[in-house]
């Protein structure tokens, strides 16, 4: 058997990790009664219930206030959580997890066996709106004592990861609207599209946050973020643009600068007309050129991609798709003409009001289109829109968006594109996808699986389901009196870790 003990307690203590948990769980309780209010850009608005959230921003705050059986650090390391240790047989098919005595929820309960059973059961319902579905569709799991033991029907590298689903307690009714897991913050309140208010959870089970009072305040209209930071009334803001951050030089503020994780494209829906033709779609491709929409909205600060993959997934990421889409202007031109376009079209890009970076990508987008017969016009929908008519009901022609990894598994960017599958939100359909996609799914072999993502990842540029344009750079703007701020390989925002300078 190979065990993960409780060793990771010294791993937390060590130099790599010194900035973020130093002192003694004790003290920081007692030293700082602090306060912080963080910008966010749109309303938790979709659900509170962790196996329902569809938001990657709602998902970026609820890493806050749940927890799995283990959850990842600022380097996409797991270490255990709801669970204090955990074994793998040797064969790779049962998991063996040891629920973490310490560990309470927020209303004061402590965690049990019964609690795992019934979160993972939410979260593989198939009709739940949650991200591990499929993770557990042939998956048995069953309590053993203090043990909750998952058996795989055969090896799966990405399962560990499935891990980080957030954990709630059974006797919750109404998780939707009164959230409570084991994170180091709790729900307190929320005032629709004002704010959230979070507490630090003192009978946390690890490393206290330093913070006791976070407000979450709605940002909502992009052109006050700079007024509201300037102006005091937000400490820190996870995401501006670059001209904000011009705006911002020489104030209270320090600007961070890391990537956001996650892939930036005109989102196309391949059901409608004309983009149900894919060489339209390819025109497209060919006529927008992300280094110079980098080059002008962004600062030159973010990386361009090919396809629905981002540098961070590492030995997923293939460099070369960046170079399938020259910008080719007159290639763009035949390509309309072969489509039956040969004057071009008008569509409809809805793009999220509160997002100014996807508003900058669009209107330099509109702009290169221009030079290829094709009128594109902005329309700027607020976020419970976009996420109802765009993501939910399909209503669109075309979107600016990022997509992002629900968990740390390649996965998690690709079967989305899958044609049956519940998030392909741009209806692509491709028979070869849909086979590439399977191999790497039923493998057990780690390298093979790698291959087959890597192809589905080029069949999405060749077949040019979307105009893919970057990995967006992420600037933050932190209050100089607050230090700790770290960057994660996913689309969180770790409070925790946040800290009054001394």
């Amino acid at each position: 058997m190979k065990a993960f003990k409780n060793m990771w307690r010294l791993i937390l203590l060590s130099a790599t990790l010194t900035i973020a948990l130093c002192g003694c769980a004790g003290d920081k309780a007692g030293e700082s009664s602090s306060h912080i209010t963080i910008g966010i850009p749109q309303d938790l608005s979709d659900s509170l219930d962790p196996s329902e959230a569809l938001a990657a921003g709602t998902r970026e705050i609820l890493f806050n206030i749940f927890e799995g059986l283990v959850k990842p650090d600022k380097n996409g390391d797991l270490y255990p959580a709801v669970a204090d240790s955990y074994t793998i047989s040797e064969d790779g098919l049962t998991y063996t997890f040891h629920v973490n005595k310490d560990c309470k929820f927020h209303n004061g309960n402590n965690v049990t066996v019964e609690d795992v059973l019934y979160s993972v059961e939410k979260h593989a319902d198939p009709s739940s709106n949650s991200a591990y579905v499929s993770a557990f569709s042939d998956v048995k799991y069953y309590a053993d004592g203090e043990n909750v033991v998952f058996e795989l029907p055969e090896k799966n590298a990405d399962f560990l990861q499935y891990m980080t689903m957030a954990i709630i307690p059974k006797d919750n009714p109404n998780p939707a609207t009164n959230p409570i897991g084991t994170g180091p913050y709790k729900f307190v309140s929320r005032s629709p599209q004002e704010n959230i208010i979070l507490k630090r959870f003192d009978d946390y089970w690890g490393e206290k946050a330093y913070i006791e009072d976070v407000t979450l305040k709605i940002c909502a209209n992009a052109d006050s973020i700079v007024m509201d930071l300037k102006g005091g009334s937000v400490d820190l803001f996870a995401r501006i643009t670059a001209a904000q951050a011009k705006q911002l030089e020489g104030s209270d503020f320090e600007i961070l600068e890391g990537t956001m994780n996650l892939a930036q494209a005109l989102y196309l829906n391949n059901a409608v007309e004309p983009f149900n033709n894919e060489n339209v779609r390819k025109a497209l491709c060919y006529a927008v050129d992300p280094k110079e929409i980098i080059d002008m909205a962004f600062d030159s600060k973010g990386t361009p991609i090919g396809s629905s993959m981002f540098p961070a997934f590492g030995k997923y990421y293939v460099d070369e798709i960046n170079d399938v889409y020259e910008p080719d202007l007159e290639k763009a031109k035949e390509l309309l003409k072969e489509a039956g376009y040969p004057d071009g079209f008008s569509f409809e890009i809805a793009v999220p009001s509160n997002y100014q970076p996807h508003i900058d990508t669009a209107q330099v987008i509109v702009e290169q289109l221009k030079k290829i017969g094709v009128n594109a016009e902005i329309k700027l929908v607020e976020w419970d829109s976009w996420l109802n008519d765009v993501y939910i009901g399909r209503q669109f022609e075309a979107t600016v968006i990022g997509v992002d990894a629900s968990q740390m598994t390649a996965s998690s960017m690709l079967e989305r594109f899958v044609s049956d599958s519940g998030k392909n939100f741009i209806n692509f359909k491709s028979d070869k996808y849909d086979e590439t996609y399977k191999k790497a799914i039923e493998t057990t072999n780690d390298e093979e699986a790698t291959e087959y993502y890597k192809e589905c990842e080029w069949i999405l540029a060749n077949e040019a389901a979307n105009v893919y344009i970057q990995d967006l750079a992420q600037l933050v703007a932190v209050n100089k009196k607050y230090t700790g701020y770290e960057f994660y390989p996913i689309y969180v925002c770790d409070i925790a870790k946040i800290k009054p300078v001394e």
